[in-house]
């Protein structure tokens, strides 16, 4: 597992991140979230090894990263945020490059330029110079690079930042495929990141981790957790009323012209059924009729407005 243990690192008299623990475990997707400046990045370089903590420390599969620095980054692959490279380079030029780093000879390195290859979907533009290539296989290549040696864990910093919705769509299935077998840690402040690859989300915010859980535990933090929403044909006359009188009704927020309501629970309530049966029983026609899981950015906001 990859343990983080009361990390710190200053720059200065600025603490991008201010004693911060976690654990990480075989199975898990992690969204690290936080607003721009909230430490993601600084956090990703110290597990990366890239840069040393101010105090505290991290263990790769119980390999100190400062003290057994070769040892923990054999486990690791890292695609830093943008995905930087040698651009005059050309894409199997590269990677051959890398995998030479990584101390890999021969046929090993063959067969892993192979494997990566197929599974970046790469051979139509291994000749092709790594700058004339779009931003979506500028992040592949990345991709590549990061999983050339079969890490154990991978750090990815920012890897849609940038991209069309066709581009994010590819790195995101890729990642996919990749966390069957891979501890997977995605630093990022897309939101919608969260729910296309993670199962577990840990928010930040001035260096310090404010919230930890699934998405869905997120979620449900947040204040539309529960709320039905309900579109009427029309606006029924007394509706607002009979639906703010059902047991588990907290509040009932209508639109302008009455036909869009919004039923807010009290916690714990859900009151799905007995709307659905008013609106049977009254003869009322709707619709739309669904139960909000929650908004993860009002969730996102809160926390990180609470936290400054």
């Amino acid at each position: 597992m990859i343990e983080v243990s009361h990390l710190s690192r200053r720059f200065g008299s600025f603490v991008a991140v201010d004693d911060l623990s976690f654990t990480v475990r075989p199975g898990e997707v992690l969204g690290f979230l936080g607003p721009n400046g909230a430490g993601k990045s600084t956090t990703m370089k110290m597990i990366a090894g890239f840069i040393a903590p101010s105090a505290g420390s991290v263990r790769i599969f119980g390999r100190d990263v400062q003290q057994q620095t070769q040892d923990a980054r054999r486990l690791i692959g890292y695609l830093p945020e943008g995905a930087p490279s040698y651009e005059d380079m050309r894409v199997m030029e590269f990677l051959r490059f890398i995998g030479k780093v990584r101390s890999l000879r021969g046929a090993d390195l063959d067969a892993r330029l192979d494997s990566v290859v197929e599974r970046m979907d790469l051979g139509g533009v291994l000749q092709q110079r790594i700058e004339t290539l779009s931003k979506g296989f500028k992040r592949r290549v990345g991709l590549a690079q990061a999983i050339l040696h079969d890490p154990q864990v991978l750090i990815l910093d920012e890897p849609t930042d940038g991209l069309d919705p066709n581009q994010k769509h590819q790195v995101r299935e890729l990642i996919r495929g990749l966390s069957d077998e891979k501890i997977v840690v995605v630093s990022t402040h897309i939101l919608e990141e969260v729910h296309a690859v993670c199962n577990r989300a840990i928010i930040v915010a001035h260096g310090r981790v404010v919230a930890d859980g699934t998405p869905a535990e997120l979620e449900s933090r947040s204040p539309t957790h529960r709320a039905v929403h309900l579109h009427l044909a029309e606006a029924y006359a007394g509706a607002v009323a009979a639906i703010a009188a059902l047991a588990g009704v907290r509040e009932v927020r209508a639109d302008a012209d009455g036909k869009r309501l919004l039923v807010l629970p009290h916690p714990e309530a859900s009151p799905l059924a007995a709307l659905a049966r008013l609106v049977h029983d009254r003869g009322w026609v709707a619709d739309e009729l669904h139960v909000e899981r929650g908004k993860l950015d009002e969730v996102f906001r809160n926390i990180t407005r609470e936290a400054a």
